[in-house]
């Protein structure tokens, strides 16, 4: 691993650190802020968006597959067209992050909705992680 990931990895862990009040796991306020930066970072809120080709719809930018796993999770048989409803669509995206993120932090929960299940591993996720850790710390100047 090169230098400069090294000290991405390290900053983004701080930030992700502070963003969680020093906690390992995300409280219930801490998930729904990350719920807010991911809508607006994906799409600036947006229910209508259509992205990734036509591959990824609504405010959250989900996929079909992301949407078969969330569904699955929360108990739920949503049509994926319901993926542009924003509040079925945070709640698929909240039970996905709950599953695939439990014992993450804030960053790798957020970089697992960009990159998948493993997400938080892969290097093509900090620049998303990047975005998101803004998006959190104005959201917290304007609280």
């Amino acid at each position: 691993m090169n230098r400069c990931v090294v000290v991405q990895v390290i900053v983004l862990s701080l930030i992700a650190g502070r963003a969680q009040a020093g906690s390992m796991a995300a409280s219930h306020s801490d998930i729904e802020r990350l719920l807010d930066a991911i809508a607006s970072v994906e799409s600036n809120d947006n229910a209508r968006a259509v992205g990734d080709k036509g591959r990824a719809i609504g405010a959250f930018q989900i996929h079909k597959r992301y949407w078969r796993d969330g569904t699955r999770f929360l108990g739920v048989n949503w049509s994926y067209d319901l993926a542009r409803d924003p509040t079925k669509a945070r709640q698929v995206v909240k039970a996905y992050l709950l599953r695939y993120g439990r014992g993450k932090t804030l960053l790798q929960k957020a970089r697992i909705h960009n990159g998948g299940p493993r997400g938080h591993r892969k290097r093509a996720t900090l620049k998303y992680a990047r975005k998101i850790a803004k998006a959190l710390q104005e959201s917290r100047r304007e609280s």
